[in-house]
């Protein structure tokens, strides 16, 4: 055996979670990254798997008592519920279609009415705002909204200054940035006169590399989340849905003491990954809960229904119960368990 096969024989993440390296190979590669206008990008179009399987736009499907659906794809004739969010939505994590967040509503907690899948990975709040904004015209009648989301501001805000721009930071915005000083330095014409390259009226500043501090982090994520919530909240209202926020959880926004197989994946791939480095602070429990109060106040002033998805969980959870298999996605029990929760406590049937 090489080492490299020992290697992935002896990974935990290979043992408990196998699915993971299928997301890896088509949805973690920028390499195969669908570039798209507008969302800056989205997932691949008309994949098919044993795992993960989507639309002719990049939209997973979703199965339910009727079969499948998805926006792309075939359509209830309405009304609908949509589950809006990014990766957890998309179902990251998750074995199959039917085990994902939305599937598990649809079949067994709140199947009264179909649920489509409009989960986006690595999208901001602005991107999940736009994905809804560029798709809507193709949605039966909607009756529910429910946007499980919000980590993703707080991860971006930890980014310096000079990427957050007027609407916050996204996922390969580094890179993005440097290919667009690339393309606008070649181009730059000459001096018309003298066929030199024409001089700045001033030197380029430099950039504002500082990162904000911690509570900083929190306001500005929250600002942002519900800054494009008042617009989600303006559609909704005007197609007749009724909209919740809902703050998806984090492992350790939910508990301090983990189950044995979560502890090994994390600390596997703490080994492979700067999670810990990265969002370190934010990833605390007071940070989430602090988090948590600045979206709720801003919920409750446009009206809009918010729940706090991790005190629901850590009031139901046993010890014992593996539910993540990395720090914001889910076991597909994991899924089937907070749809469970998630369903009750919006009194959805």
């Amino acid at each position: 055996m090489s080492p490299k096969a020992a290697e992935v024989t002896a990974s935990k993440r290979a043992e408990l979670t196998p699915q993971m390296l299928q997301y890896a190979e088509k949805f973690d590669d920028r390499g195969d990254i669908r570039w798209l206008p507008y969302l800056m990008y989205f997932h691949a179009i008309d994949h098919r798997s044993e795992v993960v399987n989507t639309d002719r736009l990049g939209f997973r499907l979703c199965h339910g008592p009727s079969g499948a659906a998805s926006l792309g794809g075939p359509l209830p004739e309405g009304p609908v519920r949509l589950l809006a969010g990014s990766s957890t939505v998309f179902g990251i994590g998750a074995t199959n279609d039917a085990a994902t967040l939305p599937s598990r509503l649809w079949t067994r907690h709140a199947p009264s009415l179909p649920w489509l899948n409009f989960g986006a990975r690595s999208h901001n709040s602005a991107q999940e705002l736009l994905l809804f904004v560029l798709y809507r015209h193709l949605l039966p009648p909607v009756e529910e909204i429910v946007l499980f989301s919000g980590f993703n501001n707080l991860g971006l805000a930890r980014l310096p200054r000079s990427l957050q721009g007027d609407h916050g930071a996204f996922f390969n915005c580094i890179e993005f940035f440097e290919q667009m000083e690339k393309l606008r330095a070649s181009h730059r014409k000459p001096n018309s006169v003298f066929l030199r390259p024409r001089a700045r009226a001033q030197a380029p500043e430099l950039e504002d590399t500082e990162v904000l501090e911690l509570e900083e982090q929190i306001s500005t994520a929250a600002e942002l989340t519900i800054r494009h919530l008042a617009i989600w909240n303006v559609i909704s209202q005007s197609m007749g849905a009724r909209l919740t926020y809902v703050l998806q959880p984090l492992a350790t926004w939910v508990r301090k003491e983990l189950p044995v197989q979560e502890r090994q994946l994390f600390e596997e791939l703490d080994t492979i990954s700067n999670f810990g480095q990265v969002y370190g602070d934010i990833a605390a429990m007071d940070s989430g809960r602090r988090y948590s109060q600045a979206l709720e106040k801003g919920c409750r002033d446009l009206g809009v229904r918010y729940l706090d998805m991790s005190p629901v969980i850590a009031a139901a959870v046993k010890p014992d119960h593996w539910l993540f298999v990395d720090r914001i996605h889910f076991t597909d029990d994991g899924y089937d368990f907070v749809a469970g929760l998630l369903a009750d406590s919006l009194e959805l049937s």
